[in-house]
């Protein structure tokens, strides 16, 4: 049915089949070199939060009834009307966040103290929705622009879900020795039901610190595609199609970062792609 930049969407039956590919996307490209395991790692990941997550309807119908071929990396899902806002929660100040902050003194239109650094830790997360673009960036808006899309109430339970699942996760994942400093989660309508879709506090979604190495004023060393961004744009991209092949050292890097924010996270050892 469709082929997103790192998920392909199967129609089968009256239920879905959402299928995590091991491409890996840089602000909005899909790289050509791919991850081994990443799309089962992710999945996986994922399938271990819509769990925890009890109070949060979610999306999943089965994580194991799947064709052979997708096992691990496919779930199977209800059909939901999504909406059409990227919901993001941030904890820390950084990446694109940080640009505005330094530009406007606002990240999407929320105030913030001055005077913050890279990596500060913020008075309290903070919900910085963006478009959903289905080609090219997704661009910052704010609340008051969801509000305008989707009606109050809506907006209202967008933020508050997407808060939610950032403040209850970043817990979790600090027990563990983990920072989340922000993370995207998507939703969409099951009926009238507000449901989680697509990938939750995934190393694709989310930026995870080692907690141990934080030192604000700095960049941080992660757990997740950071990583290969600050590979990419070393090499002095453009940002624009075709990105750069992926040297095998870097292959390896970044698929062992994605082990070991799914080992901490979980708690459970990688044994690979399920067969």
């Amino acid at each position: 049915m469709h082929a997103g930049k790192v998920r392909d969407l199967y129609e089968d039956g009256d239920t879905l089949l959402l299928v995590a590919s091991d491409r890996v996307s840089v602000y909005d490209v899909v790289l050509p070199t791919p991850i081994p395991d990443k799309g089962a790692l992710l999945t996986q990941l994922s399938n271990w939060w819509f769990e925890y997550f009890t109070d949060v309807p979610n999306h999943v119908v089965s994580a194991t009834d799947v064709p052979a071929e997708f096992a691990g990396r496919g779930i199977r899902v209800k059909p939901l009307k999504m909406v059409q806002v990227e919901c993001i929660a941030r904890g820390y100040l950084t990446g694109s966040g940080l640009v505005e902050y330094r530009r406007t003194g606002t990240v999407s239109g929320v105030a913030l103290p001055p005077g913050l650094r890279e990596g500060d830790k913020l008075p309290e997360p903070i919900f910085t929705p963006t478009t959903k673009a289905s080609e090219g960036h997704d661009e910052s808006i704010t609340f008051a622009d969801v509000v305008n899309q989707e009606g109050r109430e809506v907006a209202e339970r967008l933020r508050e879900l997407t808060l939610h699942i950032y403040t209850r996760g970043a817990a979790h994942a600090a027990e563990r020795g983990v920072i989340v400093a922000d993370t995207k989660v998507e939703f969409g309508w099951d009926g009238d039901v507000l449901t989680l879709g697509d990938e939750v506090l995934t190393s694709d979604s989310s930026r995870f610190w080692p907690a141990a190495e934080w030192e604000p004023g700095r960049a941080q060393r992660s757990f997740d595609k950071q990583f290969v961004r600050d590979w990419a744009t070393s090499t002095g991209w453009d940002k624009e199609p075709p990105g750069p092949e992926i040297p095998a050292d870097i292959v390896a890097a970044t698929r062992q970062k994605y082990v070991e924010a799914y080992e901490l996270i979980t708690g459970r050892t990688w044994a690979g792609v399920p067969r």
